[in-house]
C-alpha cells in the first residue's frame, strides 16, 4: 500500500548537471599526470597554477568530478529526478526506533527497496540528525546494516539508531531485494558506480522530505562496497556533510599492486578495464582527489592494518595528501584516520569512535 506520510522533495542539491544519458566527452575534464598533486590546478593546455586558495580548489574540483564521470558515465539530469512515490510497508518493533521498509523511485521504471529506522525518542526540536547507510558486498544487503543478519561488526544503522540517527538503508543493484541486471535495465548508464550514486542522491531526497529530518545533518557511512559507494556519493553530493568510510578505498596503484580488475565488473567500473587497460597511470581519477573533494565535510576512515583489499600504506598517503585541501579550509581537524590491528572489518572500539565523531560532526 502507497501512503502520503510525508512527500519527496525533487528539488535536492544537485552538483553537476550533465546532458541526460549522454557518453560524449566531458568539457570539464582536464587530465592530471599525477593525481596526489592536490595543490595544482591546470587549464586546458597543461599549464599549471598553484592552488592558494578556496577558489582555486573549486576550480580543480571540477576536474575531479569531471575525470570521475569520464570513468563513471555522467550523472543523470534533472530530468531523471522524478518523484520518488514512496511505498512504506508497516512498522516493525524495535526498541529504540521504528523500523520500516521502503521503496523509492530513483529514476523513471525502477524501485529500490531501503529500511528506514526512525528514532522513537527525538529532540525537542522535533528534528533528529540522518544517515545514509550503506552495506557491503553480500547476498542480504540492506538487511546487515539494520541489523537483521549478516556480521554483527556490521549491523551500524541499527546501532545509529539505537543512537538517536534517522538511518537509510537502500540495497545497492543487484543485492538483497534489489534485483537488477546491469547488460540490460542499466545499459544507459556507463557504469553500476554511477547507477548507485544516481540511487544515493535521491535516497538524500528522501531524508531530506522527512519530517523529522534536520537536512543540515546528514552523513554517510559504509563499509566496503558501502565504503567506497559513500566516498563516491559524497564526492558528488555536499548535503552530505559527514562520512564515514570502513575498509573502503586505496589508491589504485596500491590496489593489489595497482591490479585493477576488481574494481571493473558490471557493478562497478567496466571503462577502467575497457578504456583504460586496467592501469592505474591512465584512470583518470584517483582517492586522492576524492579525498579532497570532502573538503571541509568531515571524513572518518576506519582502515585496518591487516586488510587484504584496501592497503593500507596507501590509505595514509593519501590522507597525507587531503591534509593539505582540508588546511585550505582551516579544517584538518575534520579529517580523521584510525589503522585498527585488524582484519577487513569494522571493530567495535571503532564504531563506536565513529558514532561519537558523528555527533560532534552533526550537531
Amino acid at each position: 500500500m502507497r501512503q502520503c506520510s510525508f512527500v519527496p522533495t525533487l528539488c535536492g542539491f544537485f552538483v553537476f548537471v550533465a546532458p541526460a544519458w549522454s557518453d560524449q566527452p566531458h568539457p570539464d575534464a582536464v587530465p592530471y599526470p599525477d593525481h596526489s598533486k592536490l595543490l595544482v590546478v591546470r587549464d586546458a593546455q597543461g599549464t599549471e597554477r598553484p592552488v592558494k586558495t578556496k577558489d582555486d580548489w573549486a576550480a580543480r574540483l571540477v576536474h575531479v568530478r569531471a575525470n570521475m564521470e569520464l570513468v563513471m558515465g555522467p550523472v543523470p539530469d534533472a530530468s531523471q529526478r522524478v518523484a520518488l512515490d514512496v511505498e512504506q510497508g508497516p512498522d516493525e518493533a524495535s526498541k529504540n526506533y521504528i523500523r520500516r521498509k521502503v521503496k523509492f523511485t530513483p529514476e523513471p521504471g525502477d524501485r529500490v527497496p531501503a529500511w528506514l529506522l526512525i528514532p522513537r525518542q527525538l529532540p525537542a526540536s522535533g528534528r533528529a540528525p540522518a544517515m545514509l547507510c550503506l552495506h557491503q558486498t553480500n547476498n542480504v544487503g540492506k538487511d546487515e546494516p539494520a541489523g537483521l543478519g549478516g556480521l554483527p561488526s556490521l549491523h551500524y544503522a541499527h546501532e545509529l539508531a539505537d543512537r538517536g540517527f534517522i538511518c537509510l538503508v537502500p540495497d545497492y543493484p543487484s543485492f538483497g531485494e534489489y534485483t537488477y541486471d546491469f547488460k540490460t535495465k542499466d545499459a544507459h548508464f556507463a557504469s553500476g558506480t554511477m547507477k548507485a550514486i544516481w540511487n544515493n542522491l535521491r535516497a538524500v531526497d528522501l531524508l531530506e522530505s522527512i519530517p523529522q529530518v534536520d537536512k543540515t545533518r546528514i552523513g554517510v557511512i559504509g563499509h566496503s562496497l558501502g565504503g567506497h559507494n559513500a566516498l563516491f556519493t559524497a564526492a558528488f553530493d555536499e548535503r552530505l556533510k559527514a562520512v564515514v568510510s570502513s575498509c573502503g578505498f586505496t589508491p589504485f596503484h596500491d590496489y593489489y599492486q595497482g591490479k585493477l580488475m576488481g574494481w571493473t565488473s558490471d557493478r562497478y567500473m567496466p571503462r577502467i578495464r575497457e578504456i583504460y587497460q586496467n592501469d592505474p597511470d591512465k584512470v583518470p581519477f584517483d582517492f586522492y582527489e576524492i579525498l579532497g573533494a570532502l573538503a571541509p565535510r568531515g571524513f572518518y576512515s576506519n582502515s585496518p592494518v591487516r586488510d587484504s583489499n584496501f592497503d593500507v600504506a596507501g590509505v595514509h598517503k593519501a590522507f597525507a595528501k587531503a591534509s593539505a585541501v582540508y588546511d585550505l579550509f582551516g579544517a584538518k581537524d575534520r579529517l580523521k584516520l584510525v589503522t585498527p590491528d585488524a582484519p577487513h572489518d569494522f571493530p567495535e572500539a571503532q564504531r563506536l569512535e565513529a558514532y561519537d565523531w558523528l555527533k560532534q560532526q552533526l550537531k
